[in-house]
């Protein structure tokens, strides 16, 4: 089965680090859609997309890729990092999954480290996050969707 796995991270890092965990549970091809922003889907049975929270909601750069480029019917997952709550942060491109018909097999969240704002004044929040048990959820996570999509794969869905 082949993977990719779509995200933006623009300050700490923080998502790249749950999406490397992912893509290494996995073996998915990963793209920084900051980078190149006109990534291909068509050739991958799975898709995940991937941001950092800002203003309860995905990086508009995701959101955008997905209404450009996401694939008609691919079974689809979203990850986030959050300073503070999750929210409603995957709302957009859910939206975007089901006007292409495409299943969208979970959804993995955790919080990341945070300066934004007062924060900021701090030193900050959540400081080392996320942490080895974040990636650990994460690779079981994005292990658990694998499985899912090639069960669905087998049975010709």
């Amino acid at each position: 089965m082949k993977i990719a796995i779509c995200y933006c991270s623009r300050h700490h890092g923080n998502t790249r680090k749950v999406v490397q965990a992912m893509a290494e549970a996995c073996g998915a091809d990963v793209f920084d859609l900051c980078e190149t922003p006109d990534v291909r889907l068509d050739g991958y049975d799975l898709i995940g997309l991937a941001s950092g929270i800002y203003a309860f909601a995905f990086d508009p750069s995701v959101v955008d890729f997905a209404r450009r480029r996401l694939p008609e019917g691919k079974p689809v997952f979203f990850a986030c990092t959050y300073g503070g709550a999750k929210g409603t942060g995957a709302r957009a491109v859910a939206r975007i999954a089901r006007e292409r018909h495409c299943p969208v097999l979970g959804s993995f969240g955790c919080r990341g480290y945070n300066t934004f704002g007062p924060f900021a004044w701090f030193g900050g929040s959540g400081k080392g996050l996320p942490d080895e048990a974040d990636l650990q959820r994460a690779r079981a996570f994005v292990g658990d969707v694998c499985a899912a999509c090639a069960g669905k794969r087998s049975k010709g869905e």
